[in-house]
């Protein structure tokens, strides 16, 4: 069964999906120590004067069956004191404010950690979640295929290799020529799976907080559709993520990051692709050397889970479900030995376009730009330029019919794309040697 964004949700408890992780109806079910959630209050608590029932349930994400267990238990402690009604109606929620006491107790727990905000879920809440919204649940269809790769110009041969190999949820390595669409098709995943996963907005592992959820590549859908009220709230249903890296990329992102000072961690870029894609620009290109970076993924890519490390020493495990696409223009071989590359268990040739490809490419982009192409112009130019040792590319086109529309711009002339023209944008645009 596919749960897409698509589907209606008009009845609630038809299309509840299955995988939706429900609010807990206890401490012991929200998966945290109370301890560790007294002290959480106490810190959402001093961001105001006074709070409600109300107003901590919405900033920890919490059902106010298990914050009326937190507030009463600050108040036993005498952390948190009655301040009256909200309004004058005697249903109406009371108001708490931190005593001396209190302050004390909420200063002591931000030197300790000063996270504040969603309760964090557990990192066995998390791990679980993760299986039941896995990639590899999701079937990938031709249909589905063309339509995410609409308006790239590609063979046929390519596409027929893509689609098992995308729709493997496994690691794919895209090689070939600069400039023909590697990293493109790469891109074009995010149209390509349709289901919905759920985020949390932090995870608790051994007594410490992980954050997680990140604005720019978790799309919430929140807009789109309603949360469903019996949904644990402190998860996010987004969009399956799809985190692009490049040049950038070092070993250390590939680790736990610890910010001493507020004490909080932030989860490395791959698990945050977690349930989703995450792609490699440039692999090869990456200050660390490309063998360095398949032995750190050695043991995710095969067995499916990796290790963490905290700053106290102490490993955990957390689950490697995704589908990793390296892109690279260096041959396979100069970037891993073969061991290496038998974890990269598709790889793709992406070869340079055709004649046919590629003047299929260069009317299209023309028609996107408003200029005007004469064929027997276009066709006499790609056989001057491609018939000797020069390779078409992909991006040629785009750079060409750029410098045209620039100089035709200038110069106050017709917006032709000419053999004389093309002539000088090839002049302008790449090298002689």
């Amino acid at each position: 069964m596919q749960y897409s964004l698509e589907q209606k949700r008009t009845d609630a408890i038809i299309s509840l999906d299955p995988r939706m992780p429900m609010a807990p109806a206890s401490i012991e079910q929200a998966g945290l120590d109370l301890s560790f959630l007294l002290r959480l209050a106490s810190k959402c608590a001093a961001e105001q004067d006074t709070i409600t029932a109300s107003h901590l349930a919405e900033r920890m994400k919490l059902p106010k069956v298990i914050v009326n267990i937190l507030i009463k238990e600050l108040v036993k402690l005498a952390y948190l004191e009655a301040r009256g009604l909200v309004g004058e109606d005697v249903r109406s929620d009371i108001r708490y404010a931190l005593s001396m006491k209190g302050f004390e107790y909420a200063h002591a727990a931000s030197r300790q950690c000063q996270y504040v905000g969603p309760a964090p879920v557990s990192l066995e809440a998390f791990c679980r979640q993760v299986g039941l919204q896995s990639i590899h649940d999701e079937r990938v269809t031709p249909e589905r295929l063309t339509d995410s790769l609409d308006g790239l110009v590609l063979s046929d041969a390519l596409v027929e290799k893509l689609g098992p190999a995308l729709n493997s949820g496994r690691s794919i390595l895209l090689y070939g020529p600069p400039g023909n669409g590697k990293t493109s098709i790469a891109e074009r995943t995010s149209e390509l799976f349709r289901q919905t996963i759920w985020v949390p907005y932090a995870i608790e592992a051994g007594g410490h907080v992980i954050s997680f959820y990140d604005e720019a590549v978790h799309h919430s859908i929140s807009a789109d559709t309603e949360s469903h009220p019996k949904g644990d709230q402190r998860w996010i249903e987004c969009r399956r993520p799809v985190i692009k890296t490049g040049g950038e990329l070092t070993l250390d992102q590939l680790d736990l990051i610890f910010n001493e000072g507020p004490n909080v961690y932030e989860a490395p870029i791959h698990l945050k692709a977690s349930g989703g894609v995450f792609i490699i620009d440039d692999f090869g290109r990456q200050q660390v050397a490309p063998q360095a970076l398949i032995n750190r993924w050695i043991v995710p890519l095969e067995r499916g889970y990796d290790f963490l490390t905290l700053h106290t020493g102490k490993k955990f495990k957390v689950p490697f479900d995704e589908l990793v696409v390296f892109s690279t223009n260096i041959a396979p071989k100069d970037l891993s030995d073969e061991a290496g590359l038998r974890r990269l268990k598709y790889k793709i040739f992406v070869n340079t376009p055709s004649r046919d490809e590629y003047i299929r490419i260069f009317k299209s982009y023309a028609s996107g730009t408003g200029l005007v192409v004469c064929d027997p112009d276009l066709n006499l130019f790609y056989d001057r330029k491609y018939g000797g040792d020069v390779l078409a590319s992909c991006y040629h086109p785009k750079y060409l019919l750029d410098f045209v529309g620039s100089y035709c711009d200038f110069n106050g002339i017709a917006r032709i794309a000419s053999l004389d023209m093309l002539e000088r944008a090839w002049e302008g645009v790449f090298t002689s040697e």
